[in-house]
């Protein structure tokens, strides 16, 4: 086992990946330990494979991992989690704008005895408005309905150790958002901040598409609300409707005109509707226990263990 995998997720970076590799590699050798870079190719079309193909020939210590086709960033990582030999790893993305040099400052907290490291971002250069919106709605809103305690404004540059890596490939689910497993797994965490500079070179290659892909990925499999969001409907039209009946029955006790029957016509609605979204719930929650049955997740996980054998 290595000291430290650096795993690098790419889709057409050509223009990164050797400016990548000279910056991280003088870094990594200052340390005087054992290290190893994992470059994912998820399917580019660009010269990508055969640049990192060139860097492997060159140096033995990186790797490189071709996708059959473009599966993604999430699942770049997980492939570079799953191949990762070192004692602590680092998934950093190929075009610099996480800076190596906070990746040194993730080691010393490591070294300190926190099991992951989140890159806390302050300012994030190079992004437009509408990105950095949807992006502080969506997480704010990711925590509220997941009950997860996510950290705000981090992405996936982070430090993990060994330990929280084989919790985080333990879990069963397909669909993966990893910055919400490794909040749901647990451990000893803690930040280092730091500013996001513009990318080196190439585009951003993180389409809206994607963007609403990986948002699903990150609702769905972490939470039974939307599952649940009918019987909730279900109880308040129900109340609604009732304290309608109610109104309209003393209304009519005291003489006063609302309406005539006409009136009626919106609490029988809406009671008759809370009765469909309640059944329409209850059949939900049977529904989610049963997805999280599938779902396979470990009842809890061990940090650590003294004079057990595993």
């Amino acid at each position: 086992m290595v000291k430290y995998s650096i795993i690098v997720p790419a889709y057409n970076e050509e223009k990164s990946l050797r400016l990548f590799y000279d910056a991280v590699t003088p870094m990594m050798e200052g340390l005087q330990e054992e290290y190893e870079i994992i470059f994912i190719n998820d399917g580019s079309r660009d010269a990508t494979k055969e640049i990192l193909d060139g860097l492997a020939e060159e140096d033995k210590r990186v790797k490189a991992c071709h996708f059959s086709r473009n599966f993604g960033q999430q699942a770049a990582l997980l492939c570079g989690l799953q191949t990762a030999r070192g004692e602590a790893v680092i998934a950093m993305d190929a075009d610099l704008q996480d800076p190596p040099e906070v990746a040194l400052e993730m080691i010393e907290k490591w070294k300190e005895g926190y099991d992951v490291v989140h890159g806390k971002r302050k300012k994030r250069k190079g992004e437009t408005v509408f990105k950095k919106a949807t992006a502080f709605l969506y997480y704010r809103v990711l925590r509220k309905i997941t009950g997860l305690d996510m950290p705000k404004d981090v992405g996936d540059f982070k430090l993990y150790d060994r330990k929280v890596v084989d919790a985080i490939l333990s879990l069963g689910e397909h669909d993966r958002l990893l910055r919400a497993q490794t909040t749901w797994v647990g451990f000893k965490q803690t930040f280092v901040e730091f500013d996001r500079p513009e990318r080196v070179a190439g585009e951003t290659h993180y389409t809206l598409k994607k963007m609403i892909n990986l948002a699903k990925s990150g609702v769905f499999p972490n939470t039974d609300y939307t599952l649940t969001l009918p019987i909730k409907l279900g109880l308040g039209l129900c109340f609604m409707s009732v304290a309608c009946f109610i109104t309209f029955i003393v209304l009519s006790c005291v003489g006063v005109w609302f309406g005539g029957l006409t009136a009626w016509l919106f609490p029988t609605v809406g009671l008759i509707a809370s009765v469909v979204l309640l059944c329409q719930g209850a059949a939900n929650i049977h529904t989610a226990m049963i997805y999280k049955e599938v779902q396979n997740r470990p009842k809890y996980i061990v940090a650590e263990r003294k004079n057990i054998e595993e």
